[in-house]
């Protein structure tokens, strides 16, 4: 079995996700779609503190580009521009490509009553509210569930004790989506406009015919393009799939010659390594990865490849909170070498640094200059004037 140092790996799992290349001049929508050939998928999330976390990815691979590209090549479709994501389950919520979509018909077969007991509920409550909710959306089109909601003319009072207090109508839009009878069409101000999933996935796509095995191996052969070398956790994690699922499917691709047994040093697992993934002999350059960031959302993985321990802070009570609400990890060199709290305080016109740590040994004007400069291009992508430094942290009175 070939072995792999560390720092390979590390430089091998960081080209995977594209770092360490040249940012365009100019980015287009042919480079946006680039970053997706290697991530692969881009979560989705509702946290707005500074950019939502869709877009950041794209920024810390390329540099400041025009966000529009991103959402008119999810969320539009024309002749000549034909949408090229879509949203579904697969590290959570994301956008994947839509050649994609039918690899996601076992989970959809496994959400035919909605991903958690709330959807099933309310769909027991209300037997033909899931028939009636399609009825409007063939009739009206893309619709939210608020709209749904006005043309069935329902004020029904929202369940008890629901988290996200989501009506009924809500949760079975949710339901239909998961099950993969709705897709989304669009999105304004981040709210789903569903539609009929034959409206939004090419007719061509939706013939297509994957079984389950096929599509666990499917996912697990892109999870690995997208990590370069990776435990089976790491894959298994990537798409959210079951132990059960992509054991059989890395020892398929294994006896293919599309992955190859590697032993990493310091790993206590056997690594996988996807044939023909580069393993440069340097990373360069510096990059703010938001907190659900292909590279770093397996926290297990960061911590194996960067030895940086890393958690969300959002719903720590603020006194417990050791770095911020919003903390971004930053990369230099091929190195996690810091941490900063961020909020864009668009009203304003200033990018918040409340706070930035340095992990230790990396407390040096290097790390100062790369992170100012950083933290620079961050804000005039956001269209903010200002970088107001607060005062938490070792490297808050340098920069």
């Amino acid at each position: 079995m070939r072995k792999m140092s560390a720092a390979a790996a590390r430089r091998t799992a960081l080209a995977a996700q594209g770092f360490g290349r040249r940012k365009p001049a100019a980015p287009t929508r042919r480079t946006v779609l680039d970053v997706l050939g290697r991530t692969q998928l881009l979560q989705l999330d509702s946290v707005s503190a500074v950019v939502r976390a869709h877009y950041a990815p794209v920024f810390s691979r390329i540099g400041g580009y025009d966000r529009s590209l991103l959402d008119e090549a999810a969320w539009s479709n024309g002749v000549r521009r034909p949408r090229k994501l879509v949203e579904y389950w697969a590290h959570e919520a994301a956008l994947i490509p839509v050649e994609d979509w039918p690899l996601m018909r076992w989970r959809m077969a496994k959400y035919d009553h909605g991903r958690w007991e709330g959807m099933r509920l309310a769909v027991e409550r209300n037997p033909t509210l899931g028939r009636d909710i399609l009825d409007v959306i063939t009739e009206v089109g893309a619709a939210t569930a608020g709209e749904v909601e006005r043309h069935l003319e329902l004020d029904k009072p929202r369940p008890k004790g629901s988290w996200w207090n989501l009506s009924d109508t809500k949760m079975i839009c949710e339901q239909l989506f998961a099950k993969g009878s709705l897709s989304v069409d669009k999105r304004v101000g981040f709210a789903r406009h569903y539609d009929l999933v034959e409206r939004v996935i090419p007719p061509e796509v939706l013939a297509r015919d994957v079984s389950e095995d096929e599509a666990i191996r499917e996912l697990t052969l892109r999870a690995a393009t997208a990590l370069g070398v990776a435990t089976e956790a790491d894959l298994r994690d990537y798409y959210r799939t079951h132990r059960t699922q992509t054991t059989p499917a890395i020892a398929e691709l294994v006896d293919a010659g599309e992955l190859e047994q590697v032993e990493v040093a310091g790993w206590d697992k056997p690594a996988y390594l996807r044939v023909g993934a580069a393993t440069p002999r340097r990373i360069e350059g510096a990059a703010l990865l938001c907190p659900f960031d292909p590279l770093i959302f397996f926290r297990a993985r960061t911590e194996r490849l960067f030895d940086f321990h890393y958690r969300i802070e959002i719903y720590t009570p603020e006194p417990k909170r050791v770095h911020g609400y919003y903390v971004f990890p930053f990369l230099l060199d091929g190195e996690l070498v810091g941490r900063v709290d961020l909020r864009a305080e668009r009203a304003t016109g200033r990018l918040l640094v409340p706070g930035a740590f340095a992990e230790p040994g990396y407390r040096t004007p290097e790390t100062v200059a790369a992170l100012t400069e950083a933290l620079r291009e961050m804000a005039d992508w956001l269209e903010l004037d200002k970088v107001v430094i607060g005062d938490r942290g070792d490297l808050a009175p340098l920069l």
